[in-house]
């Protein structure tokens, strides 16, 4: 067994969080302001709607300002098999 199976696993789960904090920023309901920069590959915003965004979900701070590479093909890959609110 590979010794590095562990932290592919660990590594692939902290991509799919992370991602779905980042298309939940862009296309969640009223989150319109939202944008996307493909050539920066990160989430543009507003100061003031970002502001009031984070005070409600923490987690998504850290993508202010930090780029997230490979958001399209993660889309590719995980938004088809994502659970919705409706039938969660």
């Amino acid at each position: 067994m590979l010794k590095t199976k562990p932290n592919l696993e660990s590594r692939i789960g902290t991509m799919k969080m992370d991602w779905s904090i980042v298309y939940d920023m862009f296309s969640g309901k009223n989150n319109s302001s939202f944008g996307w920069d493909e050539h920066r590959q990160l989430i543009v915003v507003e100061d003031a709607v970002w502001d009031s965004y984070k005070n409600s979900h923490k987690e998504a701070s850290q993508f202010k300002h930090c780029s997230f590479p490979y958001c399209d093909q993660l889309t590719t890959i995980y938004a088809k098999d994502r659970a919705t609110r409706k039938d969660a």
